[in-house]
């Protein structure tokens, strides 16, 4: 029997190929993977950087419902994993019902999530300490970067993720998620209670700055009237650069057993 195809939705400053690593893996057991760009995106991290206008503005609904169109091409609905925004993504595809099951690796916040730790706010105001970023793209410092990816590994290893893999990002959806609680219509919200929707993995990072666990636990906690299954997962000693650093595979590791365990 064939296995569900895999499509691996990146975050904010991530291109989209970290997830290499892990199509690589997945393949090897079988599945069929895909990465895609979010809108604006360059092919690789060296045209992102020199293009950032083009990734500018975007919100999160137009980067969900570019993912959706890409997931209407495929030949049977896929496994999503997504991590940071990426896993806020999968969310909303899964709450859409177009997908046949979710893993969210320390997902930015769902609508409903109010808690607003401290070192989130700290991790996030490069892009929200200016109000007119709101339509720009923003790059991190390597500075910004290890406060809210790479706090939990060695500063070499984080240096080498940053030239690596990071690129500018829309500051919109950020600012999106910031102020979800104040507007009814906020596209961060998720359809939590659909009762058909396949199931869904969310995890935590124990050192997780930007996402730190009660943000992961409050999602979960979003869906306890929904009787489809939604699970939560706690990685120790792991900051936000989970799905990236050199303990990715721990990650990836329990991903495809708790695919295996759910008949995927």
């Amino acid at each position: 029997m064939a296995k569900n195809p895999v499509v691996f939705i990146h975050g904010l400053w991530m291109h989209s190929s970290t997830w290499k690593p892990w199509m690589q893996l997945f393949s090897q057991h079988g599945y069929e993977t895909y990465n895609p760009d979010w809108p604006g995106d360059g092919t690789t991290v060296e045209e992102s950087r020199k293009n950032k206008n083009a990734i500018a503005n975007h919100s999160i609904k137009q980067v969900a419902d570019g993912y959706a169109k890409f997931i209407s091409s495929l030949s049977s609905p896929p496994i999503l994993i997504g991590h940071s925004f990426g896993g806020l993504m999968v969310q909303i595809l899964l709450g859409r019902g177009i997908a046949a099951a979710g893993i969210a690796l320390d997902p930015a916040p769902i609508k409903g999530v109010w808690q607003l730790p401290i070192s989130a706010l700290k991790a996030s105001f490069p892009v929200l300490g200016n109000p007119f970023n709101l339509t720009k793209s923003v790059s991190l410092t390597h500075k910004q970067f290890r406060y809210a990816f790479t706090n939990a590994i060695p500063e070499e290893e984080s240096k080498t993720l940053f030239d690596q893999y990071t690129v500018p990002s829309p500051a919109r959806p950020l600012f999106q998620v910031a102020f979800a609680t104040l507007n009814p219509s906020a596209e961060n919200k998720v359809n939590t209670k659909n009762a058909t929707r396949g199931p869904l993995l969310i995890t935590a990072g124990e050192k997780d700055h930007i996402v730190p666990p009660v943000l992961s636990k409050a999602a979960w906690n979003q869906y306890r009237d929904s009787p489809a299954i939604t699970e939560l997962k706690t990685f120790e000693n792991r900051g936000h650069s989970l799905a990236l650093d050199h303990g990715w595979t721990e990650v990836a590791g329990y991903s495809l057993q708790w695919l295996n365990e759910k008949g995927f």
